[in-house]
């Protein structure tokens, strides 16, 4: 929460999520070829998301007996490693800095910042469209940024927080349904959703304990209400399940239509009976929901730590 992702820790050293993304840009290169009908294609597809995550494993697993040989310095670093790949801190920084020029009516500001998280055009967003796609992936990456690589972690220890990482950077790389990808991609994108599944539902009832705890309990029942009747609409198995709940906690409309390279394409929206008229107040609130979801879960995790310890 307090550390984060440093820049200045990575002007000197490369970052993790980048030597994963070397792995899998080489794997990209040479196992993916275009002369290939689909079935192949489909098939090294998964052979390099097999090499990934062996890659993955080995080294979180050589990290592991290295950090064991170091006593409480290993144990320490360690703790700073696994901070690393938790994008919470990080997110919240990029929030900020969009809130930072909606709140002064700087739009093409907004539109800048924004365009660094989001994958659709900004170049003609309103204040309303910068600020529901940036909740919309403040949602979303507390889902697969913060809930997910905590749960691997708890789960399968550094190599399955390492495994989780190189496989929802490979989902975001290699995971579209375009043409090059769409065969090549296809293991990566349904096995990030395999691995999300879970993180993404727990993501969405943390969030709704923040609005009960923030918000009182009618804002809770709308998040629960919301989450249970629209999280099916979303394009994704997973993504839906955040993005409803901070929907329906601030009785705002979330998704429908965008712009991507030039089409528009149109979502169903999200808690439809909600405000749809934005502005930087409700990215704030969104903010402060996110963190104490973050506090919440950071808690929770406390407490099992306590019990593991016990037992």
């Amino acid at each position: 929460m307090v550390v984060g992702d440093p820049d200045w820790l990575w002007r000197k050293f490369p970052h993790p999520v980048v030597g994963f993304g070397k792995v899998i840009s080489i794997l990209d290169q040479r196992l993916n070829r275009i002369r290939d009908n689909r079935q192949m294609r489909k098939k090294l597809g998964i052979l390099a998301l097999a090499i990934m995550l062996l890659l993955a494993l080995v080294a979180g697993l050589l990290l592991v007996g290295l950090f064991g040989q170091l006593g409480l310095i290993g144990f320490a670093i360690e703790i700073v490693m696994v901070a690393v790949l938790i994008a919470q801190k990080s997110m919240s920084d990029h929030i900020n800095a969009i809130i930072e020029p909606l709140s002064t009516g700087d739009i093409e500001g907004a539109r800048t910042a924004v365009s660094m998280i989001v994958g659709r055009q900004t170049a003609e967003m309103e204040t309303s469209d910068v600020t529901r796609s940036s909740i919309e992936s403040l949602a979303e990456n507390f889902s697969d940024g913060v809930v997910a690589p905590i749960f691997w972690y708890a789960i399968l220890g550094l190599p399955g927080i390492l495994m989780y990482k190189m496989l929802n950077t490979a989902d975001s790389m290699i995971g579209h349904k375009t043409v090059e990808h769409e065969d090549f991609g296809w293991a990566s994108a349904k096995l990030d959703d395999v691995a999300n599944c879970l993180p993404a539902r727990i993501s969405a009832l943390l969030i709704a304990m923040a609005a009960l705890i923030s918000l009182g309990v009618q804002s809770f029942k709308n998040a629960i209400w919301t989450v249970l009747n629209n999280a099916s609409l979303h394009r994704s198995p997973n993504a839906g399940w955040p993005e409803t709940a901070m929907a329906g906690a601030l009785g705002i409309v979330l998704s429908g239509p965008r712009t991507y390279n030039g089409k528009i394409t149109h979502e169903p929206y999200l808690n439809p009976t909600g405000r749809l008229k934005l502005t930087h107040l409700d990215l704030e609130a969104a903010s402060k929901l996110f963190w104490l979801a973050c506090v919440i879960e950071a808690v929770i995790v406390f407490f099992v730590l306590l019990t593991s310890v016990w037992a």
